[in-house]
């Protein structure tokens, strides 16, 4: 794929100059402000227990904390700033709707009527009926009131791993588990495998992910695991939170025909991965599936929080049916992001250049899993990334402790980043030039490099 010939997005980053580490990360100006901001603000992510730097700004792909130093970013505030902070466009386009009006409820704002239509013309298919919300598991619980109003069914499927939220119904459809809910998950609620091309469940006789075999258990599912009320599946298209782990190609148009066939409806949680995080306004539009239910959100608005529920055209009517409003959904200010964001995407050739991003970035990591002992598969689309670390490339078995350590040591030489266990999370702007991308990736195997020494693994 040829180089996107797109604007210029940001002076250029002077990688003779960044990342700048100007004192041990965490510093002492970040250590004294976590000190007295978790002395009240609890529950925080691992990533922040890993290393408790705090940021105060952030320009494109830039970050810098409150002690001047300055971090490449490969996790645009996990998924969300794919333009890159502060992008103008978008900034502009909030501060006008903030100076305007804030807020109106539901009612329709000149704003609001833009982005609808602007929507509508750029995802695929007949997705032309639309919700706002303001976080990705208010518009995955909306999504899961949509799919049983549809149906009139009240059973779901979601697949092992799968992340999608932390209310009750999206704990419920998740790997994530919590206490809070009680021992059980909600009524109705099932999950089964999912295709993981690098640890697959059912293989062919050369080895390969036998797709076939998958789709043949959720047949049988349907049939002897459900009370015969299943309403539709709920996936990612591909998995976030359990390490961005992606299917094999044939795997979401087999499951679509599945669907079809058992007129069952096929919801997608593209929080994570809609709004040009992996080439297209939609992941699934690189298997040519529509789903017939949407959740975006995250990059949508770049930073401000907002989301949508999207749903074909036969469904629409369903949004009348579960008091789908919200008080945030749709306020101007969220709209003017999310349309400024689209406009940006668009512009700036943004989905080609992701993709193209992505490229670069799985060439390079190939040369990571040819060099290094501990690292057992790497995966890119677009700007979604991952390296799995393991302690045997032949049991493939998970290296958690070396995950830990290369995100901690890899974060201290300044880079900004996720971890996920074993798995290397990586999700940098779309917006990032090549020689800064190649610039995370080389910090990233310079601590592969040292963790693999450390622990007797070179």
């Amino acid at each position: 794929m040829a180089r996107p010939s797109g604007p210029d997005y940001w002076a250029h980053v002077d990688l003779n100059r960044y990342p700048q580490m100007v004192t041990e990360a965490p510093g002492p100006e970040s250590k004294k402000m976590h000190a007295r901001c978790t002395k009240y603000f609890k529950g925080l992510s691992g990533q922040v227990k890993l290393f408790p730097v705090a940021f105060e700004s952030g320009h494109g792909c830039i970050l810098r904390d409150v002690d001047g130093n300055a971090y490449i970013d490969f996790s645009s505030g996990i998924y969300v700033t794919t333009l890159g902070h502060c992008h103008p466009k978008v900034t502009e386009a909030v501060q006008q709707a903030a100076g305007q009006l804030m807020n109106a409820h539901d009612f329709t704002t000149p704003i609001k009527t833009r982005l609808v239509e602007k929507l509508a013309e750029i995802l695929p298919g007949d997705l032309n009926g639309f919700q706002f919300y303001d976080s990705g598991t208010t518009a995955v619980e909306a999504g899961q009131r949509v799919l049983r109003a549809a149906t009139k069914q009240h059973e779901m499927i979601s697949c092992f791993y799968d992340y999608h939220g932390k209310t009750y119904g999206g704990v419920s459809l998740g790997h994530i588990r919590s206490t809070v809910y009680g021992p059980a998950r909600m009524p109705g609620a099932h999950m089964v495998p999912r295709p993981d091309v690098y640890r697959p469940i059912w293989k062919k006789p050369d080895g390969t992910i036998d797709t076939d075999q998958y789709i043949a258990f959720y047949e049988e599912y349907l049939d002897k695991g459900t009370c015969g009320q299943v309403a539709g599946f709920v996936l990612e298209p591909i998995q976030g939170w359990g390490g961005s782990v992606m299917p094999p190609d044939d795997f979401f148009p087999k499951l679509r025909a599945l669907c079809d066939k058992h007129k069952l409806l096929l919801m997608i949680d593209e929080v994570l991965t809609s709004m040009a995080r992996t080439g297209k306004y939609l992941c699934m539009e690189h298997w040519n599936v529509v789903p017939d239910i949407v959740t975006i959100g995250k990059g949508f608005g770049n930073g401000f929080p907002v989301t949508c529920v999207a749903v074909r055209e036969p469904y629409k009517e369903s949004f009348e049916s579960i008091s789908a409003s919200s008080s945030y959904g749709g306020n101007p200010m969220a709209c003017a992001a999310a349309l400024a964001s689209i406009e940006a995407i668009e512009a700036e050739q943004l989905n080609e250049r992701s993709a193209w991003l992505g490229e670069v970035a799985n060439k390079r990591m190939q040369r990571m899993l040819t060099e290094h002992k501990i690292v057992g598969d790497v995966r890119a689309k677009g700007c979604l990334m991952g390296i799995e670390l393991v302690k045997d490339k032949a049991t493939k078995e998970p290296f958690d402790k070396a995950g830990a350590l290369v995100y901690q040591k890899a974060f201290a030489k300044g880079l900004a980043w996720i971890p996920a266990g074993h798995i290397l999370r990586m999700s940098p702007p779309v917006v990032m030039e090549e020689d800064v991308l190649l610039k995370g990736l080389e910090i990233i195997d310079e601590a592969i490099g040292e963790t693999a020494r450390e622990l007797g693994y070179a």
